[in-house]
């Protein structure tokens, strides 16, 4: 297992995590928004009209109001995202990967204005007389690229389980216990039945749900960032500034952020925009392809308001919480991961301008003296005796360390490192190091007007986010599987969902994390290149919805 875990994140490296990646999705989006004369300002208003229902008619073929296959779709992709994601990608890239997650929504909104439309299009009735759409229908139906279409419906199926599922009920679990001492297993078997409720009921009782869950958690969440915003409405202003004025130079070093070069915040940026709206990667046309509508322009037009709510206001948010409240930059005591981890020869501390400058260059993959430590460390009560190494945590400086065994008890002996990672795995390192994910967000939200209370709107929060994503990816998954082995597959395949969802509240979920970071980009670069290829025909369908729309509107004034 270990073996593949590194094949899997060897293969990451060439994919998902490479330099070329994010100027790929970038490209496109550009590429559609210049060929299509920006469609995301444009159209932006008209969208509106057809989510609000305006053009609605009871005889148009589909399972799903515009807005409730909107609300279906942004179920999948307002997760642990917008919490989590938008926290990691700032600790890493600082506030200039702020503007590169909104560049990619910017850009995302036309990306997912054309794979919605042309997925719509080719959509087909089910033997149960059920709706299935997605990227897998227009390659393999108008591309006669089957095969690359079974690609993407597996890479869809491993997706649904890697990204909606497993890791987050891993998160509500984990947030649970942390927030209300729950046992991860109690809160994995409720919600399990809660998620066979609804799943089990097929994309009716989907939508009916999602449309209600999403808009209340939304505003749950809107109001707690708000109470963090306005208690330190001062900070806002050089937030702001700090977001573009490092956005084409990296972010500057601060407290105990070591600073980032532009490649880093770029990546990250543009990295975490695409985990969070999903732009690209093919998984919201499946949701969309539901929709009544007898226009595919107009189903996709719906879609360009998914980035915008999902990115540029709620990764917003999150985004301006935690750069107002000032935890980004503080060391706070925690565990330190062993993904995160590493011991370094010598001692270094940012708060030395050459330490600093030498830590940036090592950080952020430049020329460095900086060589990994091995050696042994005698340990007394947790404390090592040897001082000629310093511990990286999270890209910054650990501080205060003790080791521990088995995470309990104070450790005393020796202890190996090999370049740079410690050998014994029941040793646990403690100490105070810079935050990421979900924990940086719930200590930003504590520093509002809610107080130490704030915490508990990150756990909701979590919950809501993360379980509405499970309900929409199971979506996403049995109409994969629709396509791949028939109607027949997909109660299967939902009990087998279910069960998964269950294992993963108490499970390590790691090895699953990688899976998916692997078959997200399975989805994406297939989707983009289908995509590319139909250009010529998704700008005559927004020319011919135009014409008939103005020939509609004609014949009703009469």
């Amino acid at each position: 297992m270990e073996a593949f875990g590194n094949f899997l994140d060897t293969l990451d490296g060439m994919l998902g995590s490479a330099f070329w990646f994010p100027y790929v999705l970038l490209g496109v989006g550009l590429f559609f928004t210049i060929y299509l004369k920006f469609p995301q300002v444009l159209y932006f208003k008209h969208a509106w009209k057809i989510v609000s229902g305006k053009y609605d008619k009871k005889e148009h073929e589909g399972d799903t109001t515009h807005f409730q296959a909107l609300a279906t779709a942004l179920s999948g992709t307002v997760g642990t995202g917008n919490i989590g994601g938008v926290a990691l990608a700032i600790s890493i890239g600082g506030p200039a990967a702020l503007f590169w997650m909104w560049m990619t929504a910017f850009f995302g909104m036309t990306t997912k204005f054309v794979e919605v439309t042309l997925s719509h299009k080719y959509r087909v009735k089910t033997e149960d007389g059920t709706m299935a759409g997605g990227p897998m229908y227009y390659m393999d139906r108008r591309l006669n690229m089957k095969w690359l279409a079974v690609l993407f419906a597996i890479a869809t199926v491993i997706s649904s389980f890697g990204t909606g599922s497993l890791p987050q009920i891993n998160n509500i679990a984990q947030g649970m216990e942390a927030s209300f001492g729950l046992e991860p297993m109690l809160t994995g078997g409720v919600l399990a039945i809660l998620l066979a409720l609804v799943i089990l009921g097929g994309i009716k009782r989907i939508a009916a749900i999602t449309s209600r869950v999403v808009p209340f958690m939304a505003a749950v969440y809107i109001i707690g960032a708000f109470g963090v915003i306005f208690y330190n409405i001062e900070n806002i202003g050089p937030a702001f500034a700090s977001v573009f004025t490092n956005a084409f130079t990296g972010s500057a070093a601060a407290g105990g952020f070591i600073g980032a070069s532009f490649a880093y915040a770029f990546n990250r940026g543009v990295n975490r925009g695409l985990f969070s709206n999903e732009a690209g990667q093919g998984s919201a046309p499946i949701a969309h392809a539901s929709a009544k509508a007898d226009e595919p322009v107009s189903e996709g037009m719906v879609s360009i308001l998914e980035p915008f709510i999902d990115t540029i206001i709620i990764c917003t948010l999150t985004g301006l919480v935690i750069l107002s409240s000032g935890a980004w930059t503080e060391k706070f005591d925690t565990r330190f991961e062993r993904t995160s981890m590493e011991f370094i020869d010598g001692n270094y501390h940012e708060r030395v301008e050459a330490q600093r400058t030498e830590l940036y260059a090592y950080l952020n993959e430049q020329e460095s003296n900086i060589k990994p430590f091995s050696g042994k460390l005698s340990v007394i009560e947790g404390k090592a005796v040897n001082n000629n190494f310093t511990v990286l945590h999270n890209r910054s400086v650990g501080e205060e360390i003790r080791f521990l065994l088995d995470g309990d008890h104070l450790h005393t002996g020796t202890v190996v490192i090999e370049n740079g990672n410690v050998v014994d795995k029941s040793i646990v390192v403690r100490g105070k190091s810079l935050v990421h994910s979900a924990e940086l967000t719930t200590l930003a939200f504590q520093r509002g007007y809610f107080g130490e209370n704030g915490q508990y709107i990150v756990s909701i929060g979590l919950l809501l986010f993360a379980f509405s994503t499970a309900i929409a990816w199971s979506y996403y998954g049995d109409r994969a599987m629709t396509y791949l082995l028939g109607s027949r597959s997909v109660m299967p395949y939902r009990v087998f969902y279910v069960a998964a969802f269950f294992w993963a509240s108490f499970a390590d979920t790691t090895l699953v994390w990688k899976l998916a970071a692997v078959a997200i980009v399975v989805m994406t670069l297939p989707n983009l290149f289908g995509i590319m290829l139909l250009r010529k025909e998704m700008k005559q369908e927004v020319d011919d919805y135009w014409v008939k729309l103005k020939k509609d509107n004609s014949q009703e004034k009469e």
